[in-house]
C-alpha cells in the first residue's frame, strides 16, 4: 500500500475508533437490488482497503457459476458513513463496495458497475445525470402472517398529523440526514399509513448508493417502534399503490448548467431534453421490467389510482407516464422530467442505467418527440387511443419481460451477462406465479366448477 493510502486508512480507523465503531458493513447488491453485506471488525478494515475482501460470488443471485465463484469487494471510501440507528451497543458503519474479478477488473455482473459505465457513457457526451427520487411506502402492523395498514394513521395527502407514524417519519429524515443522505421533504400520502420521503437532487451513482441503504434504514427505524415498512407496490387491493417517481435532469459538464433547460422551448425544455424524453418513451415498455420488476408491480399500474398506464408525456396530466413539472422562471436550473411508473422494488443502479442509456439513445439518434397529451387518458376509449397511437404499458410482468428481451438498447445498457441473469431470474419468478393457485381463484371457481 502506498504511504498515502496507509496514512488514509490509519486516519479513517482512528476516527471510527474515536466514535466507538467496532464493525464495518461491506455493502453491495445483487442483480435484483437486494442488499448484500459482509461484516468485518474495524481492525480488518485497513487490510480490506488495500486488498479488498474475498467472497463466494456463486451464492449471490445473478452473479457467477460455481466454477467462477471467487470475487472480491473493493470499498469506495467516499461512501463510508455511520449507522446511527444501530442500538445494540456495538456501533457500526457501512461502506459501499464495487465487485471485482480475481484479476482486479470491475465485474460486469455487478449492478453498481453497470451504472458506473452508464455514467461514463454520458460523460463522454459531456453529460451527468442527476436524480431526485420520491420514495413511497406504507407503515403496517404484522397480523397473523398477513399485513394490515396502520389504522391509527388515517391522514390523507399532505395532511398534517401528530401520531406515531408522523414522529417515526421525522426520525427517519433526521437519521438519513445524519448519514449524509440528502432529503428534501417528507409528507403523508393518500393511503392509510402511507408516507413519502423525497430525496434532494444528487448525482445518480451517489443517490443509488444512498437509496439502497435508505430502504433498509427505514425498515430498521420502524421496527424500533413496533411498526413495519413495506415498499411493495400494491400491498392493499382497494388502496393506492406505492411508487417511486424519479425526477431527473442532465447537466452539461463543461457548461456547468442544466442541459434540459431552455426558456424558449415548449414547457421550458431544450432540444436535448426533448430527444432524451423521446428516447425514454421509445423504450418505455422494455424498461418496465427493470423499473417495475415484481409480479405485484402491475397491480399498481391500473386505472383509478393515479398511476400511469399509457406511454405519453404531459405537463399537468398526472395520468401520463412522464411529466414535465413547472419551475420557477428564476430557477431554470431545476428543469426536469419526472418518470412516474417506477416503484421502489426496482434496483436503482439498473433503473438509472437503463433510463440514461435510453435517453442518450434518443439524443444520439435525434428521435422525434410525439405531442404531449394533456387530456385525461383514462377517459379515452380504444378508438381514440388507436387514433392517437397511444400504447399501454405492459399489463403483467410476463408482458414486460417479452418487451425487455427484444430491446437491444436495454441489453447494451445492462451488458449481456447482467441482462441474461436478470431475465433468467425474472422469468423464473413469473413462471412460479403463473403456477400458483390464488385464494381468489378458489373463491370464484371451487364450488362452481
Amino acid at each position: 500500500m502506498p504511504p498515502t493510502r496507509k496514512s488514509e486508512a490509519a486516519s479513517i480507523v482512528s476516527d471510527l475508533e474515536a466514535k466507538g465503531v467496532r464493525f464495518i458493513y461491506l455493502q453491495f447488491s445483487d442483480v435484483l437490488g437486494v442488499v448484500k453485506s459482509v461484516t468485518i471488525p474495524l481492525e480488518e478494515f485497513p487490510d480490506c482497503i488495500e486488498h479488498g475482501k474475498w467472497f463466494d460470488g456463486s451464492s449471490v443471485e445473478g452473479f457467477v457459476r460455481v466454477l467462477e465463484s471467487d470475487m472480491y469487494l473493493k470499498p469506495d471510501l467516499s461512501t463510508l458513513v455511520l449507522l446511527p440507528w444501530e442500538q445494540d451497543g456495538q456501533p457500526a458503519a457501512r461502506v459501499v463496495c464495487s465487485v471485482l474479478t480475481p484479476e482486479g477488473e470491475l465485474f460486469a455482473g455487478d449492478p453498481r458497475t453497470t451504472l458506473i459505465r452508464a455514467t461514463e457513457a454520458a460523460a463522454a457526451l459531456d453529460y451527468r445525470l442527476y436524480v431526485a427520487p420520491e420514495l413511497e411506502f406504507y407503515f403496517f402492523l404484522p397480523k397473523d402472517g398477513d399485513a394490515a395498514p396502520f389504522a391509527q394513521d388515517r391522514g390523507g395527502y399532505f395532511d398534517f398529523s401528530t401520531g406515531l407514524s408522523a414522529s417515526v417519519r421525522k426520525e427517519m429524515v433526521r437519521v438519513l440526514r445524519e448519514m449524509a443522505v440528502k432529503v428534501e421533504t417528507s409528507h403523508h400520502e393518500l393511503g392509510v399509513g402511507q408516507h413519502e420521503i423525497d430525496f434532494a437532487r444528487d448525482e445518480a451513482l451517489s443517490n443509488a448508493d444512498n437509496l439502497i441503504t435508505a430502504r433498509y434504514t427505514l425498515k430498521a427505524l420502524a421496527q424500533k417502534h413496533g411498526l413495519t415498512v413495506t415498499y411493495m407496490p400494491k400491498p392493499f387491493e382497494d388502496m393506492e399503490g406505492s411508487g417511486m417517481h424519479i425526477p431527473l435532469s442532465l447537466f452539461g459538464i463543461k457548461a456547468a448548467q442544466n442541459a434540459f433547460a431552455d426558456p424558449a422551448g415548449e414547457y421550458g425544455l431544450s432540444e436535448t431534453a426533448r430527444r432524451f424524453l423521446a428516447g425514454v418513451l421509445h423504450h418505455a415498455s422494455g424498461m418496465c421490467a427493470v423499473l417495475n420488476p415484481l409480479v405485484n408491480s402491475y397491480k399498481r399500474l391500473v386505472s383509478g389510482f393515479e398511476a400511469p398506464v399509457y406511454v405519453t408525456w404531459a405537463r399537468v396530466n398526472r395520468s401520463a407516464l412522464i411529466r414535465v413539472p413547472r419551475v420557477n422562471p428564476q430557477k431554470r436550473h431545476t428543469t426536469r422530467l419526472e418518470i412516474r411508473n417506477p416503484d421502489a422494488s426496482c434496483n436503482p443502479y439498473l433503473a438509472y442505467a437503463v433510463i440514461l442509456h435510453c435517453g442518450l439513445h434518443g439524443i444520439r439518434e435525434k428521435l422525434a418527440l410525439p405531442p404531449p397529451v394533456e387530456e385525461n387518458l383514462f377517459a379515452f376509449d380504444a378508438v381514440e387511443l388507436s387514433r392517437r397511437q397511444i400504447v399501454r404499458v405492459p399489463e403483467t410482468l410476463g408482458e414486460a419481460l417479452d418487451e425487455f428481451e427484444k430491446d437491444v438498447v436495454i441489453k447494451e445498457a445492462l451488458g449481456e451477462m447482467l441482462f441474461n441473469k436478470f431475465l433468467e431470474a425474472k422469468r423464473r419468478e413469473w413462471r412460479a406465479f403463473c403456477r400458483h393457485v390464488t385464494p381468489w381463484e378458489k373463491e370464484q371457481y371451487l364450488g362452481v366448477w
